[in-house]
C-alpha cells in the first residue's frame, strides 16, 4: 500500500508517500520559518496563504520523488486536526480535489496521532523494525504547541489515552518565548539548546525555578519558568556571552528535567518498559541525552525518532492514514477541519488545585 500524506496544520508545507510498513519513499518538507521570523512567531494568515501558494508544488515534489503518480497511489491522507483552521483548509481541499479527481479513498488523520506514530517510520539509515517498539507504550509529546504524555496501546484514536499534559504554555512555545526575551531570534529551541551546550545550569540556577516538581503529578506548567527569566532579564538585562550560555543551560535543565522526570513516573506507574519521544522538541540534544540516562538507569527501553520524523512531516500523516485504510476506515468529501484533537484530555488548562 502506497499513500501519499499531506501536512499543513501550522508553519511547514509538507507531502510524502509511504508504504503501510512504514517505508518513506519520499518526504518533502517546506518551511515557514523565514517568513514568521521577524513577528517572533506563527502568524495564521500568513501561514495560510503560503500553504495555498506551496501546497501543489510540494505534493508534485513528493510524487517525482517516489517515483509514482496520483493513479499508482492507495489513498490520500491528510491532516484534518488539530491545527490553525486557515491552514488545515489548504491541506484538506488539496487531499480531496485530489482523492476525488484520481478515484482514491480520502483519509483524515489526527496530528497527533501522526507524532505518536511517527516512530514506525523507517527513512534511510533508520533503525530496523525489529527496534522499533512494541505496543504498549509510553509517548512524551513535546512541541511548540502541544506538550503532553500518553500511554498508547495501538494506532486508534481509542487506543490513546492522555496521562498528563501541561497546564499553559507547551514545551517548545516557552522555548521560543525565554529566546524572544534574551533577544536570540525565533524559532528559539535550537538556539537555547546550542547555546545550553557551553553553558553551566548551576551558574544561573538562581534565576529559575524548577517546573512543577510535585512527585504524584504527571502534569506540566511553563508559564512560570518563563516569567522568572522575565524578571531576571528586567532586573539584570539580557545577559551576554558566558552568562547568556548558563541561562540558557539553567533554563533547558529545568525545563528537560521535568519532561523527563515525568515520563520516566508515567512509565514505571503504568508498569510499561517502553518509552518514546516524540514532536519536534524531542530533536533537543539534551533532552535525548538526560531521557536515555534515565532509562537507562530505570530499565526502560527508550526509542526516539530520527530528527527528519520528530518535527512537523507529511510521512507520520500518510503512515498513520495508511494504517487507517488498513483498517477499512475511510472519510467522505465532507472532512471539516477542526482545531483541537480528537483525543480525550484529562487535563485542565489553567492554574489551581486540582
Amino acid at each position: 500500500m502506497r499513500v501519499l500524506g499531506i501536512e499543513t496544520s501550522c508553519d511547514e508545507t509538507a507531502a510524502a508517500v509511504v508504504t503501510e510498513g512504514g517505508d518513506v519513499l519520499s518526504d518533502v518538507v517546506r518551511s515557514q520559518v523565514a517568513l514568521h521570523a521577524p513577528y517572533g512567531g506563527v502568524v495564521p494568515e500568513v501561514a495560510a496563504r503560503d500553504h495555498a501558494r506551496a501546497v501543489v508544488p510540494v505534493v508534485r515534489e513528493a510524487l517525482a520523488r517516489a517515483g509514482v503518480t496520483a493513479a499508482d497511489l492507495d489513498g490520500v491522507a491528510v491532516t484534518s486536526r488539530p491545527g490553525l483552521a486557515g491552514a488545515l483548509l489548504v491541506g484538506l481541499q488539496t487531499a480531496k480535489g485530489l482523492a476525488w479527481a484520481a478515484g482514491k479513498p480520502l483519509v483524515g488523520v489526527d496530528h497527533l496521532v501522526g507524532h505518536l506514530l511517527a516512530v514506525f517510520l523507517r527513512r534511510d539509515g533508520a533503525p530496523a523494525s525489529d527496534e522499533r517498539p512494541a505496543f504498549p507504550y509510553v509517548a512524551l509529546l513535546a512541541s511548540g504547541g502541544h506538550t503532553a504524555i500518553y500511554r498508547v496501546d495501538g494506532p486508534a484514536l481509542g487506543a490513546i489515552r492522555e496521562l498528563g499534559a501541561t497546564r499553559d504554555d507547551a514545551a517548545g512555545e516557552a522555548f521560543d518565548k525565554v529566546a524572544k526575551l534574551l533577544g536570540l531570534g525565533y524559532p528559539g529551541g535550537p538556539v537555547v539548546d546550542r547555546l545550553a551546550a557551553t553553558g553551566d545550569a548551576a551558574a544561573a540556577a538562581e534565576a529559575v525555578p524548577a517546573v512543577m516538581a510535585r512527585k504524584e503529578s504527571l502534569e506540566f506548567s511553563f508559564s512560570g519558568i518563563k516569567s522568572a527569566v522575565a524578571r531576571h532579564v528586567a532586573k539584570r538585562g539580557r545577559p551576554e556571552g558566558q552568562a547568556l550560555n548558563d541561562l540558557c543551560a539553567a533554563f533547558q535543565g529545568a525545563v528537560v528535567d521535568a519532561l523527563v522526570q515525568k515520563t520516566v513516573r508515567a512509565a514505571r506507574a503504568e508498569g510499561i518498559e517502553r518509552v518514546v519521544l516524540a514532536g519536534g522538541v524531542a530533536a533537543n540534544r539534551g533532552l535525548r541525552a538526560k531521557m536515555a540516562a534515565a532509562c537507562a538507569k530505570r530499565g526502560l527501553g527508550l526509542f526516539v525518532p530520527p530528527f527528519a520524523s520528530c518535527t512537523d512531516n507529511g510521512a507520520m500523516i500518510a503512515y498513520a492514514g495508511a494504517l487507517r485504510l488498513a483498517a477499512g476506515e475511510r472519510d467522505t468529501l465532507d472532512l471539516a477541519p477542526e482545531t483541537r484533537t480528537a483525543l480525550p484530555r484529562v487535563t485542565r488548562k489553567g492554574g489551581g488545585v486540582r
